[in-house]
């Protein structure tokens, strides 16, 4: 439990961080309507609940090989699904590896920290 608070606050201290690029404040603005378009899509078009929607949308995105169950099942949602994940790929692995290389920086700092301190 300890260490997945220490991890999201490194997460949340990167994500902060990160906040003051304007490069990464429309990485995240993109990545946000692109999300929200493709929850909206699927709860309207596929019929899913908003959590699954939201869900499907997310993980689709992911660069991992989670299963979510889902599938659409209509042509229009099919062709959807092609153009939202060319699309949105692109747009979330550049988020995850700014959001990545600020958590690393973030451990250095802290690293460095510790060591400075005296120890008792």
């Amino acid at each position: 439990m300890i260490s997945l608070l220490l991890t999201m606050k490194r997460l949340l201290g990167a994500i902060l961080k990160n906040m003051k690029d304007p490069v990464f404040k429309s990485l995240v603005t993109t990545l946000t309507l692109i999300l929200l378009s493709g929850t909206l899509f699927y709860r309207g078009i596929e019929g899913w609940s908003w959590l699954d929607s939201f869900y499907f949308a997310v993980i689709s995105l992911m660069p991992t090989s989670a299963s979510t169950g889902l599938v659409p099942s209509m042509t229009i949602s099919k062709v959807f699904t092609m153009i939202y994940l060319v699309v949105g790929i692109g747009v979330m692995v550049g988020a995850l590896a700014m959001i990545g290389k600020s958590v690393l920086k973030f451990d250095d700092k802290e690293m460095k920290r510790s060591k400075k301190k005296p120890n008792n």
